[in-house]
């Protein structure tokens, strides 16, 4: 049996870096379904297409092949950049993934990569809708403001000229659209254990969830 862990949260709780680093300290390949959303918003984005425009949509998305590979996403064969992370494909992202034919396309693919995996999965809905019976289930969380400095500071390390007002308007919309959407909303399972992560560090974030891990996977 394979274990498969679920890590949901808002936008910037470090639902990224935690996932990375815990599937590297397991040995386990590890799935960024946000970065899943963000390749679809840019991509109709750049076929200039409205998220109103359901058959548009439906029809683009048969051209779209999105694949993983070792740990790396590709788009129709090519890797993809670090322009995904923008917070202008962030709102793109957001707004395309209210959209059901969006979620199906993409929901799909991340149970397919899942299936038979040792894997860590994060994303908005895995431990509710995506893989429901993971075996272990994390919703990670902070503070809006926590978060807004966090992901200024990624994006700055990484030469992307942002400002940190425009990071944190981009986290408040971001929580209110995923968490208003009809379709599966951001929210914390039933049975998912919470962390909020606004005053502990990584390495004691981790460490929690690695040992819930070894624990009901018995590894």
């Amino acid at each position: 049996m394979p274990c498969r862990i679920a890590i949901d949260g808002p936008a910037g709780s470090g639902k990224t870096t935690v996932a990375k680093l815990l599937a590297k300290k397991l040995g386990f390949y590890y799935l960024d379904t946000g970065a899943m959303y963000r390749i679809v918003g840019l991509y109709l984005k750049n076929k200039n297409i409205n998220e109103n425009s359901i058959k548009e949509i439906s029809e683009e998305l048969k051209n779209l092949k999105i694949e993983f590979k070792k740990g790396q996403f590709y788009v129709n064969g090519k890797k993809v950049s670090d322009e995904i992370r923008t917070p202008e494909v962030g709102i793109y992202a957001s707004k395309f993934a209210s959209i059901p034919v969006v979620r199906e396309f993409l929901t799909k693919i991340q149970r397919e990569i899942s299936l038979n995996e040792n894997i860590v999965v994060e994303g908005r809905d895995i431990g509710t809708v995506v893989i429901p019976d993971a075996e272990v289930k994390i919703f990670l969380t902070a503070s809006q403001e926590e978060r807004a400095k966090r992901r200024y500071n990624e994006l700055k390390n990484k030469g992307v000229q942002v400002g940190y007002q425009d990071i944190l308007n981009e986290i408040i919309l971001r929580d209110k659209q995923d968490s208003e959407r009809d379709i599966a909303p951001l929210t914390k399972a039933e049975d998912a254990i919470l962390i909020d992560s606004t005053n502990l560090s990584l390495e004691k974030i981790v460490n929690q969830i690695y040992g819930v891990v070894k624990e009901k996977c018995r590894l």
